[in-house]
């Protein structure tokens, strides 16, 4: 694709680091109204009013979204992949800590990076780059370290450790995917609808045989959280992304995501008053490093 660039320009640096922080703030917002919103009916809603506002947008600036162009096997694989993920996500965290469950899941930059080379030579990591990718992954590591060392969960918290990893299996299957069919030259719109309106079936599927009961009535917490992830996190920040993976090296936008755990804690600390610890600290200086080597560009 002419289009496309081989390294992060300061464009690119400046989206990732905001969908990194939405995406930290993501969390905290879901598991605040598991309460009176179950798992899999919170990401149906996700999903199906996140793929309302792509419709609406795509209509506004006349992009084409129905056309015959070959991306629908490659949509229908990747909604299915988005879907199951979110999925091991949502019902993890009702085992695990939302700590755990963030790094687990961050084991997907390492699946892209190892996936990477068979779609696009051109974005294999060298040796300095993969150490990077490794150092930025142990800073993350190092920020959620202390959690591990505090009594166990419950009985069940092997199973959602167990979610997290198969989610970072399945984001990374999402990322290469797209990469690998001819979703590769859709829109980031036409992408993202593909994703959001078949990740809504599978998910409202799911929990209508889950048997998850839908709310009659809302909190103004809840409404607000669900607004927060339809409009900011699903629509906007989604729709970022899903441009960058099309415009910028898969691989190097996955290792950037490693930001989002860290944005995570920060929150925490924010909002709940936890105290910014020594690891938190070497744990950010890891990450800006790494990400440093990552898109260091060759001489």
């Amino acid at each position: 694709m002419s289009d496309r660039k081989s390294h992060l320009d300061g464009l690119a640096v400046v989206s990732l680091i905001a969908c990194s922080f939405l995406w930290g703030l993501n969390g905290v917002a879901a598991k605040a109204v598991f309460g009176e919103v179950s798992p899999l009916v919170q990401a149906t809603v996700r999903s199906f009013g996140g793929v309302a506002l792509v419709l609406l947008w795509a209509r506004l600036r006349s992009i084409p979204l129905f056309q015959r162009d070959g991306t629908l096997p490659g949509g229908v694989l990747a909604g299915s992949l988005f879907a199951a993920e979110f999925a091991c996500v949502f019902i993890g965290l009702q085992y695990t800590s939302a700590s755990r469950m963030v790094v687990f899941i961050y084991f997907s930059p390492f699946l892209v990076a190892l996936g990477m080379p068979f779609i696009a030579r051109s974005e294999r990591l060298s040796a300095l780059q993969t150490a990077g990718l490794v150092l930025a992954f142990a800073g993350v590591a190092s920020a959620f370290a202390e959690g591990f060392t505090q009594p166990a969960i419950g009985p069940q918290q092997w199973l959602g450790d167990s979610l997290g990893v198969l989610a970072a299996f399945l984001w990374a299957a999402t990322t290469l995917s797209i990469r690998a069919t001819r979703l590769a030259s859709a829109s980031a719109e036409k992408t993202l609808a593909y994703q959001l309106g078949v990740s809504g079936v599978l998910l409202g599927l799911g929990a209508l045989w889950h048997g998850d009961a839908w709310p009659h009535r809302l909190s103004a917490l809840a409404i607000g959280s669900l607004a927060f992830q339809v409009v900011i996190v699903v629509f906007a920040s989604y729709l970022l992304w899903f441009w960058l993976v099309r415009h910028y090296p898969a691989t190097r936008l996955a290792a950037f995501t490693l930001l989002t755990p860290v944005f995570g804690l920060l929150m925490g600390v924010l909002l709940l008053g936890e105290p910014i610890t020594a690891r938190l600290l070497l744990a950010l200086a890891g990450v800006t490093l790494g990400m440093m080597l990552v898109n260091r560009q060759p001489r």
